[in-house]
């Protein structure tokens, strides 16, 4: 079985699972995060709890944990960010490489060169074998959500499907459900698999299901539309992929933006936005839109970023005359 999934934190995960809770719980390094409401450093008693807690919690999640079984070597990640930009080559290429460009931008060290050049790379090197795979009689298996580019994911990859016209190859998906019942009444959402826990995939394995051709094809004629109306931007609404302009999320931004003072920490303002409403984008989209505003003169740097951070680790002041 051929597993497939839209982003790297997903096939990380997936590549924990298949192993997770094998053996002797080992332990290892973790991270843990503690804060007061009124800003005050954590005594060292304080964060000892926390560290056994986190510590049983772990290790308890491995001993409760089925492991999922199978190969790293079988699981592919296509990391191509599909709900922005240009999506009109058939295969990833000089155009999605310049989408990339402009999103990985944002981060420090001009990564963004490289970062596009390896994972268009990757993508054409794992599209190669699984097609190899996929004509020899190998399952597939794709893994997707509500989150904008797993969506655009499954319809892209539907696509390139179809034009291999593998007619005898057994495709079932996955859908992260958009609710998750848990102990004690505790209600979880998750809006991609990039935040499912190793433990929890097995559970999901119950949701997979076989589709037909006509399924594939449906998938692949909508993704062509898709290409042809050539949005810079798709996002999901009701649950359907659709194009949108690039001011779509722009409301979200500016309603954070008017409940904080006239100076502001962007870097804030995009944490809010990505919590609040649990959009699916990611933090180098709402970077971009908010340098679009500085550019339209509705904000203005007061203290610019250290190069080794993210760009938008700055302050901004609001342009009363334009805001």
């Amino acid at each position: 079985m051929i597993d497939i999934l839209f982003s790297d934190s997903a096939c990380g995960g997936l590549k924990i699972a298949q192993h997770y809770g094998k053996g002797k719980y080992q332990g290892g390094c973790m991270g843990i995060f503690i804060s007061h409401d009124n800003g005050s450093e954590p005594t060292k008693e304080e964060v000892e709890t926390a560290r056994r807690e986190a510590e049983e919690k772990a290790r308890l999640a491995w001993e409760s944990a089925t492991p999922m079984g199978g190969k790293t070597s079988d699981i592919y990640g296509f990391n191509l960010m599909l709900s922005v930009g240009d999506i009109s080559e058939n295969q990833p290429g000089t155009k999605r490489k310049l989408t990339l460009e402009n999103l990985y931008s944002v981060y420090p060290n001009d990564v963004e060169h490289q970062a596009a050049e390896e994972i268009l790379k990757r993508a054409n090197e794992n599209l190669k074998i699984i097609r190899e795979r996929a004509t020899a009689g190998e399952a597939l298996r794709i893994w997707y959500s509500n989150q904008p580019d797993e969506m655009c994911g499954l319809y892209w990859f539907m696509s390139q499907l179809n034009q291999w016209n593998v007619d005898d190859v057994q495709v079932s998906i996955v859908k992260l459900p958009e609710w998750e019942a848990y102990e004690k009444g505790i209600i979880v959402r998750k809006n991609s698999w990039a935040e499912v826990a190793p433990e929890e995939w097995q559970h999901f394995l119950a949701l997979q299901k076989t589709v037909l051709p006509l399924f594939i094809q449906g998938c692949a004629s909508y993704w062509q539309e898709l290409q042809a109306e050539s949005a810079p931007l798709r996002a999901v609404v009701n649950g359907q992929l659709v194009s949108t302009s690039e001011e779509f999320y722009d409301d979200f931004i500016l309603r954070e933006i008017a409940a904080v003072g006239n100076e502001f920490h962007e870097a804030m303002i995009i944490g809010r936005v990505l919590g609040n409403y649990q959009l699916g984008i990611g933090d180098s989209w709402v970077a971009l839109r908010i340098e679009e505003m500085i550019n339209d003169g509705k904000f203005e740097v007061v203290n610019a970023c250290d190069k080794d951070m993210p760009s938008y680790h700055r302050v901004l002041e609001k342009c009363t005359q334009r805001f």
